[in-house]
């Protein structure tokens, strides 16, 4: 029996393998190092949220929380709908790709220019490098894969091959 078929699928199950899991030692010689990187982290956090600041990420390569484009993914019959909120981006700053059966859906929020003049009184805005990596269903047809980009949300449409869809059915309610 396939159990796979009663869990949802996890689309992120892919995201965050280049970072090993907190706590983790990577290696027994550099154990020691990642658990005193661990502990600065920590303390560099406590102190940047008493002065009102975004912490920074905790985990080696781990990109900060702020960078991270939120997403919704939407199962219809006919295909998934993911969306992806990227505001402040612009279309040629964003890069969509496949790696085997992984959207990856990379880009950068560029900061204006600035003068000599500007002294910031508070910056709480973010700019950097963002990555998502999404592991597509098997039902996902890669071929069909579309994307359009319109105010500051990318919406990427995946088609569905049909197999899911078929072994479907609906259980009527008693009452």
């Amino acid at each position: 029996m396939d159990l796979q078929k009663f869990s949802p699928w996890n689309w992120f199950r892919s995201e965050g393998h280049d970072a090993p899991p907190a706590g983790e030692a990577r290696g027994g010689e550099l154990a020691p190092l990642t658990n005193m990187h661990q502990e600065l982290d920590r303390w560099m956090d406590g102190m940047m949220r008493q002065f009102g600041m975004p912490s920074p990420a905790t985990r080696f390569g781990e990109m900060p929380e702020l960078l991270r484009p939120r997403l919704d993914i939407a199962e219809r019959d006919n295909d998934y709908r993911i969306t992806v909120e990227v505001p402040g981006v612009e279309e040629k700053d964003i890069k969509l790709s496949l790696d085997d059966n992984r959207l990856v859906i990379e880009g950068e929020k560029r900061q204006e220019t600035t003068s000599k003049e500007d002294r910031y009184q508070r910056v709480e805005r973010s700019y950097g490098s963002f990555r998502r990596l999404l592991d597509l269903p098997s039902d996902a047809r890669i071929e069909g894969i579309e994307a359009t980009f319109e105010k500051g949300v990318l919406t990427i449409i995946v088609p569905r091959s049909g197999e899911a869809a078929s072994s479907r059915r609906e259980i009527p309610i008693n009452g």
